[in-house]
């Protein structure tokens, strides 16, 4: 099954083509890559605008709300997570703890960009892991998890169920694992504003530290695409 990987991840940047595509990964030999849809269907593609704009990530072509759901976080409490992160820039990531390379880059790189900014900006920003594996992810192990990365990380889980509905309302997509596979999910990572609450970035897998440095600070001033 591993020998597939090369290929995979072939065909993962071919698909990539422009900064317009949104990945799909399993995190290992199994990823594939397709466009993610929103929660009515439509297809999600950054603005074609986007390189001209402040971000060096992409700017959505449309935004998305946070998702309306309450969760459980790290310590085993119900977290609502549009009033646990409101009023604070947010980065927004599903994956899970047992990813093998593009979710433990993905926070690591974060991680390195948040470390970066003066002490009063850290704290003006929510990054939120969500588990797409609830049944292996418990809370502890995901606290244990985010805490190699940076202990003020969010870590949420809960009903796969509600958890897919929860990606799909931000034009995620989530599949429910599958029993011997490697669980499926979208691997983009999405950029909220303050003041509205909603996503304007997108940031594609493979989105370097830099490119957060830069960007982060924007988020938090409320900057918009």
């Amino acid at each position: 099954m591993t020998s597939s990987l090369p290929t995979r991840r072939s065909l993962l940047l071919g698909a990539l083509g422009g900064a317009a595509a949104l990945l799909l990964t399993a995190c290992g030999s199994s990823g594939s890559a397709t466009g993610a849809s929103s929660a009515d269907g439509s297809q999600i593609t950054p603005s074609m605008q986007a390189q001209s704009g402040p971000y060096q990530g992409d700017s959505l072509g449309r935004t998305f709300d946070k998702p309306a759901v309450t969760l459980t976080d790290t310590s085993g409490k119900p977290f609502d997570l549009v009033a646990g992160t409101r009023g604070k820039a947010m980065l927004l990531y599903f994956g899970y703890t047992h990813c093998p390379d593009v979710c433990p880059t993905t926070m690591g790189d974060i991680a390195v960009a948040v470390s970066k900014l003066p002490k009063d900006q850290q704290s003006k920003v929510d990054v939120v892991f969500v588990t797409t594996d609830p049944a292996r992810d418990t809370p502890s192990e995901i606290r244990t998890w985010l805490n190699a990365f940076n202990p003020n990380f969010i870590g949420l889980t809960g009903d796969i169920d509600t958890i897919i509905a929860a990606a799909k309302s931000v034009g995620v997509y989530v599949a429910a694992p599958v029993k011997g596979q490697e669980p499926v999910h979208g691997a983009q990572t999405l950029g909220f504003l303050p003041a509205d609450g909603k996503a304007h970035v997108l940031y594609t897998s493979g989105t370097t530290t830099a490119v957060f440095e830069h960007d982060l600070p924007l988020l938090i001033k409320g900057v918009t695409p």
